[in-house]
């Protein structure tokens, strides 16, 4: 039994025993190996935070963690606090001490960068020979090593502050305080330089990620979440040169609204329609790992049919059109023709084998090959149906959440009208943010823009149904966002659902709730669900590839017959409840009644009953 220390004041021995007789164990899992079983290729390094107390070292090493965390970069902080606590509890801040806790802390670090995590280190770390014995024992073994001065002004730092260590070292309360008592040396030629007094947290934050990533240890998508695919202005002129001397391909509504998620960026770092590679990914593993690994459940392709491919086989670059005029949509380079197995793709993406389905349909309709490669747009898609407004690009809405200054986006996507339920839960999730420290939730009311089946509510009247909520109030406009999404439904069930959710990353979006059945539908032959209503939340759950995405659990909401309004159900109570379901709704719209008092706001009610009782509603 060693000696107990029950004393804050136990200080180390003097004498130490060496350890000897040992021997390096080689593991016989690879970096490479360790890459995989993380997701992704291996990322191991350690980035070390030095510069003196108030620097701002914490504060720019917590942010970084959690911006990598929430893009599936596997990392962790050691901070000198922190590691204090434990690790190096029995050293105190001599010269000597303070070198062995940088010693133990390289050790360390170099421990989890070959376990290839992103290890970054916040430690004062005030000399040189210490921190360049950390850097050495990275290197030696073949560990990037990247040294960030946290350099700030001495004054600063006492403005700042905030545990009250400068006051009481000024007052000769603590001795030997770096700055003050204790000497601080500056790196000569540190990697990084952050300049905390007059850069923002987040302009710090993308030099580290900016150099992470020109070392090749960050993929692409962590240091640019959206990829737009449109030709810059200059290049413009000479694209559409080259494109009078293309082979053409002519694109259906449904292709341009791909083309148009794909440009504005919803499927990023997808560059253009999948080539094989991609699709065989996408259909099997629910993922794309061009840059990191990154969720894409639903193939996002381009049916050509048997002519198309005899016209633009070995062909460098192919020009899509639309219309009856031929208008130019962009540019595939380095086309990729592959076999459309549509048995195959029905099988795998809707989990079921139902031809009647209407999207399934439409795709066994299109053509047998499929047309991959890298896209240039022209010109951003539009529509011309008086909604163009509200089809806001992911790099748009991130500017309007900026000018909000939002720091949570919550997103809710739906493809029907709302009523006072689906209000009472995201005003409920608004509260819950609220409750765990966020200052301005933003909602993002994102309503599904593309394709429908016939008999869904169409987009226009769904936007004027919406607007109507946000008038009466039932949203507030100050905190809600209303805006398109151009994707087409497909009606996959789960497989669906994670690529919803996925493209709402694109605009910035931390939160996203999902209902119930969200991107389900009765088979057509049966009537029966095609999808567990509940199965879409609990696949989203799990989702791998989705890590920057915290899922809302979707309450059931009914209408309370006593309180004369929608509630969150209680099964205690079930005889107190009613559900008014889609079907009594319509009934109801279209009968020219209204519904109880309560259910949905009555501005936004006559939208639907005008709806319902025109010759389009009745038709369908």
């Amino acid at each position: 039994m060693g000696d107990k220390i029950d004393t804050p004041n136990y200080q180390r021995q003097s004498t130490v025993v060496r350890a000897t007789n040992v021997k390096f164990q080689s593991s016989f899992v690879t970096r490479d190996k360790r890459g995989q079983v993380l997701g992704s290729e291996f990322r191991g390094c350690t980035v070390w935070f030095t510069g003196l107390s108030g620097a701002g070292k914490t504060t720019v090493s917590f942010g970084l963690e959690s911006y990598l965390a929430s893009r599936g970069i596997y990392c962790y902080t050691l901070d000198g606090d922190n590691v204090r606590h434990g690790l190096n509890k029995d050293l105190g801040f001599t010269p000597e001490d303070r070198t062995e806790n940088i010693r133990r802390i390289g050790e360390v670090a170099r421990l989890f960068a070959d376990a290839g995590l992103v290890c970054l280190s916040s430690f004062i770390s005030p000399f040189r020979e210490d921190r360049a014995q950390a850097r050495r024992i990275h290197e030696e073994n073949g560990l990037p090593f990247v040294e960030v001065f946290v350099d700030t002004p001495l004054e600063t730092c006492e403005e700042r502050d905030t545990k009250g260590l400068y006051k009481k070292a000024r007052q000769g309360l603590i001795r030997g305080f770096t700055g003050i008592d204790s000497a601080y040396e500056p790196p000569e030629k540190p990697d990084i330089v952050l300049k905390t007094a007059e850069c923002t947290k987040e302009e710090c934050l993308a030099q580290v990620i900016d150099h992470l990533r020109e070392r090749g240890i960050l993929p692409y998508s962590v240091v640019k979440t959206v990829r737009e695919l449109f030709i810059p202005e200059t290049q413009r002129e000479s694209a559409l040169a080259e494109a009078r001397t293309l082979e053409r391909v002519q694109l259906t509504k449904l292709d341009l609204q791909w083309v148009q998620v794909l440009s504005e960026g919803w499927a990023s770092p997808l560059g253009g329609f999948m080539r094989e590679k991609d699709y065989l990914q996408c259909l099997h593993h629910a993922m794309n790992t061009q840059e990191g690994s990154v969720n894409q459940s639903v193939p996002i392709v381009l049916p050509i049919s048997d002519q198309d491919r005899a016209r633009i086989a070995k062909k460098s670059a192919v020009l899509l059109t639309y219309g009856d005029d031929q208008k130019p949509i962009a540019i595939v380079r380095n086309p990729e023709i592959y076999a459309h197995r549509q048995e195959e793709r029905m099988c795998r993406q809707w989990g079921a084998v139902c031809t009647s389905h209407p999207y399934v349909k439409m795709m066994f309709e299109a053509g047998n090959w499929l047309l991959g490669g890298d896209l240039d747009v022209f010109d951003r898609i539009r529509w011309n149906d008086g909604l163009d407004e509200y089809r806001r690009t992911p790099n748009e809405l991130r500017a309007e959440f900026s000018a909000r200054e939002a720091d949570a986006v919550f997103a809710f996507q739906l493809r029907n009208p709302i009523h006072n339920g689906h209000a009472l839960l995201m005003e409920e999730t608004k509260s819950r943010l609220i409750k765990r420290g966020y200052k301005k939730p933003v909602l993002l009311l994102h309503p599904l823009g593309g394709w429908t089946k016939a008999d869904d509510v169409p987009l226009p009247v769904r936007i004027e149904q919406h607007k109507a909520i946000l008038r009466e109030g039932v949203l507030s406009p100050d905190s809600t966002v209303l805006a398109i999404f151009p994707s087409p439904m497909m009606y996959a069930g789960p497989t669906e659902v994670q690529w919803h959710a996925k493209a709402r990353i694109a605009c910035g979006a931390q939160f996203y709730i999902v209902g119930r059945d969200p991107a389900g539908m009765p088979h057509p032959d049966t009537g029966k669900d095609l999808y567990d209503a509940a199965h879409g939340r609990e696949v989203l759950k799990m989702a791998p590839g989705l890590p920057q995405l915290e899922i809302v659990p979707f309450k059931v909401a009914a209408y309370d017959t006593e309180k004369k309004k929608m509630d969150f159900y209680d099964p205690a109570q079930p005889d107190k409840f009613e559900f008014i379901s889609g079907t009594k709704m319509r009934r109801l719209a279209r009968d020219g009644e209204e519904p109880p008092a309560g259910f949905m706001a009555p501005e936004a009610w006559k939208v639907l009953k005008h709806f319902y009782q025109g010759s389009s509603a009745q038709k369908s």
